[in-house]
């Protein structure tokens, strides 16, 4: 009768027994989906505030314009990107490019909490220099500063 070590480390919760492995997506695919997402945001926010605030607003050098520029620019966006990670595990840049976000955690599917915390840790991942973003590009498994921190990955599907 085998005697168990109980000095050995732990087995990952990720166990590999029927799971494929998993594929990370690399910087510059994220990069793509990145730019189509700003894209498909911008096609929707850039008209309606200059339907609400007309086209002076493009010429304003105001911050912010009030209380709709705050819920168009800002807020939206982050919803949108939030319920779309919820209910897609992608936004629609990473979808058309075969790309989803998991979590590393016992399940691969996101949880509330960890989509609010990943939207929130871009802002210190940008903030000096956007290393926390560049940083996918030199990470083993491709994940960035706010990978990092909700515990999640883009993979490949």
């Amino acid at each position: 009768m085998a005697k168990e070590n109980i000095y050995q480390t732990p087995a990952s919760d990720l166990g590999t027994e029927g799971q494929e492995e998993l594929i990370f997506a690399g910087f510059w695919i994220r990069v793509v989906a990145s730019i189509i997402d700003t894209i498909f945001i911008m096609l929707i926010t850039i008209p309606l505030v200059t339907l609400i605030y007309g086209s002076g607003y493009w010429q304003s050098e105001s911050f912010i314009h009030g209380i709709w520029d705050v819920l168009v620019t800002y807020v939206f966006p982050a919803v949108v990107v939030i319920l779309f990670w919820l209910y897609k595990s992608a936004t629609p840049g990473k979808m058309i490019l075969g790309l989803k976000i998991i979590s590393l955690g016992k399940t691969r599917k996101l949880t509330v909490g960890q989509s609010i915390g990943r939207y929130l840790a871009y802002f210190p991942s940008m903030f000096v220099f956007l290393i926390g973003l560049i940083w996918v590009a030199f990470d083993k498994r491709k994940q960035g500063w706010h990978d990092k921190l909700a515990n999640t990955a883009v993979i490949r599907k």
